[in-house]
């Protein structure tokens, strides 16, 4: 499975504007090579006779299913011991079939959940859930703003560097005013090992994650700098290889044409 680096933050709600009730006992899609956060929108390809069968009870029912992260992205078949207890609830937006036999399935997270225990192991895995709340904390303290502040700041300035940063993004990061969802919203666009996004996943506290996103931030950045400048100065030292390139081009074409000069002189001279 597979993502892409386009996420979006949207509401999912049914159509009567009621939220979308979550049931207990979900099928499971494991997922590799990414974390998957409430709230963003991506794609996964799914190869996995499983996986494609956990995505077509899905589809026959309710469209949700839990997206939980497999501990070791070698593993083609993962046993439950093998897949992170602490998952997303996610609902399929759009289903397509491939060529190929695989599908490719567009989600977005609704909420964390937690595997209380396997409901069904065959054909497809099959879970029992208890929903995971975050802790309630005031949006509104000095340190919320603050660190919600820093966030924007700090991905902006990594967007800038990559040279990635949009209007859009950035309104899409200061429209959101709730710190927990910022967190989830900047930390599925760092490029993180899934050990620590899965503990930010996992985190209840949304100024705790916060402060954890900000700490992954300082460091992307410092790298994103760095890479910046290691790339200017390869392009700086590339333009000044082409100069002297060319400059000695010419100095051999103005040495042959004077050369051929003298010569010419000299078959005058004689004749």
């Amino acid at each position: 499975m597979a993502q892409t680096d386009r996420v979006d933050s949207i509401d999912i709600i049914q159509e009567d504007g009621e939220p979308i009730e979550i049931p207990d006992v979900l099928p499971l899609l494991p997922v590799r090579d990414v974390v998957v956060f409430t709230y963003i929108i991506l794609p996964l390809f799914v190869g996995r006779d499983k996986s494609i069968r956990a995505v077509d009870a899905a589809m026959a029912k309710d469209r949700l299913l839990l997206l939980a992260t497999q501990s070791d992205v070698t593993v083609e078949n993962p046993t439950p011991k093998e897949i992170y207890r602490v998952g997303t609830v996610a609902m399929i937006i759009r289903m397509f079939k491939l060529p190929d036999g695989r599908v490719k399935v567009l989600v977005q997270g609704l909420g964390k959940a937690r595997i209380t225990d396997y409901a069904k192991i065959k054909p497809f895995y099959k879970v029992r859930i208890e929903q995971i709340s975050e802790e309630d904390t005031d949006k509104t303290s000095v340190e919320a703003e603050a660190l919600m502040r820093s966030a924007c700041e700090q991905t902006e300035k990594i967007l800038d560097l990559r040279g990635e940063l949009t209007s859009d993004v950035s309104a899409i990061l200061s429209g959101i005013d709730e710190p927990g969802r910022l967190a989830d919203l900047v930390a599925s666009n760092l490029k993180l090992k899934v050990e620590q996004a899965q503990a930010i996943l996992e985190m209840t506290d949304p100024i705790d994650k916060l402060h954890r996103v900000n700490e992954l931030l300082g460091k992307e950045l410092e790298v994103s700098a760095i890479q910046a400048k290691i790339q200017s100065d390869a392009r700086e030292e590339i333009s000044k290889t082409q100069r002297e390139y060319f400059l000695r081009e010419q100095m051999r074409a103005i040495h042959k044409e004077l050369g051929d000069i003298d010569e010419k002189a000299d078959i005058s001279g004689r004749v």
